[in-house]
């Protein structure tokens, strides 16, 4: 059967959308998303995104990260089905429900609130997650959040001189992290500005990651090292956060729609 997809981008974190709304589709599968996100051999995503009925939303989001894994939440594609929905929209995930909305030339979403329990994140044992007593070479006493799915945050001089490509990995299948866990490498530059990098469990180094933002964000606040609303910068590009009185995430940032086209399911299953 021919299947029709949308590509889209948040500041270059890229997604290939299919919509089993406007088609039914088979069931899809580690080893198909795997195949379809590869960049050589498939049409190539970091994420694929999967749309479906929803009883209690407007519609349901299944998240596939570019090895097959689905994961519980992504801040830039919940910004591109927003875009996609028209701006306004309510998204079942598995990480619950987010609501988008139009803000200027780009969406907004409110993410919900952060989890920082250790068992929240989730740790393999109970410790201090706002400055863990552990660390692997130069990245010490990180912090960790719990955003929809699980971050692990290093405050650093200089997040750029990172060797993230090397420490990611060991990091992201370390024991301590059941359930794997995206780093961040942040340098925190005055109150109101982060720089950021994010290695992506199942994806690897980013351009950007909404979540990853929202959760360093959030370790900066709790830290006392920025305001209560920052400009994150990552490699791709900027992305606003704030964290309310009512302890809700909003993100805001722009999404982008590349192209559209079909593919045979029979090519990839």
């Amino acid at each position: 059967m021919r299947v029709e997809f949308i590509k889209m981008h948040g500041l270059g974190n890229d997604f290939v959308v299919l919509d089993s709304r406007a088609q039914a589709l088979p069931t899809m599968t580690r080893a198909i998303a795997r195949a379809l996100a590869d960049r050589h051999t498939g049409i190539g995503c970091d994420q694929l995104i999967l749309l479906a009925p929803s009883d209690n939303a407007d519609f349901a989001m299944r998240i596939f990260n570019h090895d097959g894994g689905e994961v519980e939440a992504c801040g830039n594609a919940t910004r591109a089905v927003g875009l996609l929905a028209g701006g306004e929209a309510s998204i079942e995930t598995t990480a619950g429900i987010l609501l988008t909305r139009k803000n200027g030339t780009g969406i907004s979403v409110d993410m919900g609130v952060p989890r920082l329990e250790w068992d929240d994140i989730p740790l393999g044992y109970p410790m201090d997650t706002l400055s863990m007593p552990v660390g692997w070479e130069n990245l010490e006493r990180p912090a960790a959040v719990n955003v929809g799915n699980p971050h692990v945050i290093f405050f650093v001089e200089d997040s750029d001189a990172v060797l993230l490509e090397e420490l990611g990995p060991i990091i992201e299948h370390d024991p301590l992290f059941p359930e794997r866990v995206n780093v961040n490498v942040a340098t925190v530059e005055n109150r109101q500005t982060i720089r950021l990098r994010v290695w992506e469990r199942g994806v690897g180094l980013t351009r950007a990651c909404g979540t990853g933002a929202c959760a360093t964000a959030v370790a900066a606040m709790r830290r006392g090292l920025v305001e209560r609303e920052v400009t994150v910068h990552l490699p791709g590009g900027a992305l606003r956060i704030s964290w309310g009185d009512d302890q809700r995430i909003t993100m805001t940032g722009p999404a982008t729609e590349s192209f559209r086209g079909s593919f045979v399911w029979e090519d990839f299953a």
